[in-house]
C-alpha cells in the first residue's frame, strides 16, 4: 500500500480521536444541560446539517480544480479551530453558539471527505482501491474507539468545555502531521503541471468546466439511483449517530460511561473486523454488500426495541446490539467508500464523491428529524424503531431490483 494511504490512515487515528472526544455527545448536552426536546433536537441537528449538504457537491468540483491535498489540509486545519471555538460556546451556554459551531465543523469535514477519497483513488485502483479506503477506515476507527471511550468518562469527571478543548488541540496535531508527511497525489502534480500523467493505468487531465461535469453527473442514471437508495437507506442508518445515543441515555437511563464504552466497542470491532471482512468480500458485488450491512442494521435497531420494550438485560444487550449494528456498518462501508470513485471517469472522482455525499447526505440530514418526531410521538421502544427501521425496506428493494443490473460488473466488483 502507498506509504500516503498509509499515513492518511494514522493521521486518521489522530484526528477521529478528537472528534470522538465531544460530537458523538453533543446531543446529549442539548438534552441533560439545556433540556431541549427530542422532537427539537432532530430538527436542530438537521439545521447543522444543511448548509454542509449544500455545499458537498462543490466540494467535489473545488477538488478537481484546486487539488486534493491542498483541499483536505485548509479544510481540516478549519476543523481543529471550530472545535476552539466550541470550548467558548458550551462554557457560554450558547444554544446559536453551539449550533454555529457544530455547522462550521460539518462545513470543514464536508470539504475535506471528496478530498480525501480523491486522494486515496488516485494511489490505486480495483481491489488495492477497496483495502486502501478499508485501512484508512481502521485508522478512523481506532481513534474513535480512544475518543468516545475517553470523552464519555472525561465528560462526566471534568464536563464537555474542557473536553472540547482538548479535542480542538488533538486536531491541531492530526492536521499538523498531515502537512508535513503526505505528498501530493498523482493528480495533483498533473493539475499543477498541466501534463497528463499515469493515475495508476490512466491518463488523467484536468477537468472540464463545472457544466460538464454536471452534464456527466445528470446523464449517469445508474450512479443517481444508486445514490437515491443509499439515501433512503440512511433515514436507518443514520439513526446510529444521534438518534440511538441519545435513546440509550436519556430513553434508557444508561450512564455516559457505558455509553462510551459501547460505542468504543463499536470502534474496536471495525479495527480488527474490518480487513478481514473487506478481504472476504473482495470479488463480491459492492451492492449486495451494502444489502447485507442495511439489514444488520434493521436486525440490531429491532432488536434494541424488543430489548427496550420488555426492559430485559439492558445493559448486556445494549452491547449485542452494538456489536450487530457495526458488522452492519463494517458491510455498509465497503461500498460506500469505494463505489463512487469505481463509478467515476478519472477526471471527476471529486465530483463523483462530492454528488454521492450530498444526495446519499440527504437521508442523513432528515434522520434525526424523522427520529426526533418518532422518539416524541410514542413510548414503546419498539414502535420507535420498527418506524426508524421502516425506509430500508424500498431503499433495498430499488438497490437490489433496478440499481445493481444496471451497473458496470467491474465498477461493482469489490
Amino acid at each position: 500500500m502507498n506509504r500516503n494511504v498509509r499515513w492518511l490512515g494514522f493521521g486518521g487515528v489522530v484526528r477521529a480521536t478528537g472528534v470522538s472526544l465531544v460530537l458523538p455527545f453533543l446531543v446529549l448536552y442539548l438534552r441533560n444541560i439545556l433540556h431541549i426536546g427530542y422532537a427539537e433536537i432532530g430538527l436542530l441537528v438537521a439545521l447543522t446539517g444543511v448548509l454542509p449538504l449544500l455545499l458537498v457537491p462543490f466540494a467535489g468540483f473545488l477538488t478537481d480544480r484546486m487539488g486534493r491535498r491542498r483541499v483536505f489540509l485548509v479544510a481540516l486545519g478549519a476543523e481543529a479551530a471550530s472545535y476552539l471555538g466550541l470550548a467558548d460556546a458550551l462554557q457560554a451556554r450558547s444554544l446559536i453558539g453551539v449550533l454555529a459551531l457544530v455547522t462550521t465543523i460539518q462545513v470543514v469535514g464536508t470539504l475535506a471527505g471528496p478530498a480525501i477519497s480523491a486522494y486515496i483513488a488516485d494511489f490505486a485502483e480495483g481491489s488495492d482501491r477497496t483495502m486502501g479506503f478499508t485501512w484508512v477506515r481502521i485508522g478512523w476507527n481506532v481513534g474513535f474507539t480512544l475518543g468516545v471511550f475517553s470523552g464519555g468518562v472525561l465528560i462526566g469527571f471534568v464536563g464537555f468545555v474542557e473536553v472540547a478543548l482538548l479535542a480542538g488541540i488533538v486536531l491541531l496535531a492530526s492536521t499538523t502531521l498531515l502537512a508535513l508527511v503526505l505528498d501530493p497525489s498523482p493528480y495533483d502534480l498533473a493539475r499543477a503541471s498541466g501534463r497528463a500523467v499515469p493515475v495508476p493505468a490512466e491518463v488523467v487531465r484536468r477537468p472540464g468546466s463545472v457544466r460538464q461535469s454536471l452534464r456527466i453527473l445528470a446523464r449517469d442514471r445508474p450512479f443517481l439511483a444508486m445514490c437515491g437508495a443509499i439515501s433512503l437507506a440512511m433515514l436507518t442508518i443514520g439513526q446510529w449517530a444521534t438518534i440511538f445515543p441519545l435513546y440509550v441515555n436519556t430513553v434508557l437511563g444508561i450512564p455516559y460511561a457505558i455509553l462510551g464504552a459501547g460505542l468504543a466497542l463499536n470502534g474496536l470491532v471495525v479495527v480488527f473486523g474490518q480487513a478481514p471482512m473487506t478481504q472476504a468480500s473482495l470479488g463480491h458485488r459492492h451492492t449486495s454488500l451494502f444489502l447485507l450491512g442495511l439489514s444488520g442494521y434493521a436486525a440490531g435497531f429491532l432488536l434494541f426495541g424488543l430489548v427496550g420494550q420488555y426492559s430485559f438485560f439492558l445493559v448486556p444487550s445494549f452491547f449485542g446490539v452494538v456489536l450487530i449494528l457495526t458488522i452492519g456498518e463494517n458491510l455498509s462501508s465497503i461500498p460506500a467508500t469505494t463505489l463512487p470513485s469505481n463509478l467515476a471517469p478519472p477526471t471527476e472522482i471529486g465530483s463523483y464523491n462530492g454528488a454521492f455525499f450530498a444526495l446519499s447526505g440527504l437521508g442523513s440530514l432528515l434522520a434525526p428529524v424523522l427520529g426526533g418526531v418518532v422518539i416524541a410521538a410514542t413510548a414503546s421502544p419498539l414502535a420507535v424503531w420498527g418506524l426508524l427501521v421502516a425506509p430500508s425496506v424500498p431503499a433495498g428493494v430499488i438497490l437490489a431490483l433496478y440499481v445493481t443490473p444496471r451497473l458496470r460488473a467491474e465498477a461493482n466488483r469489490a
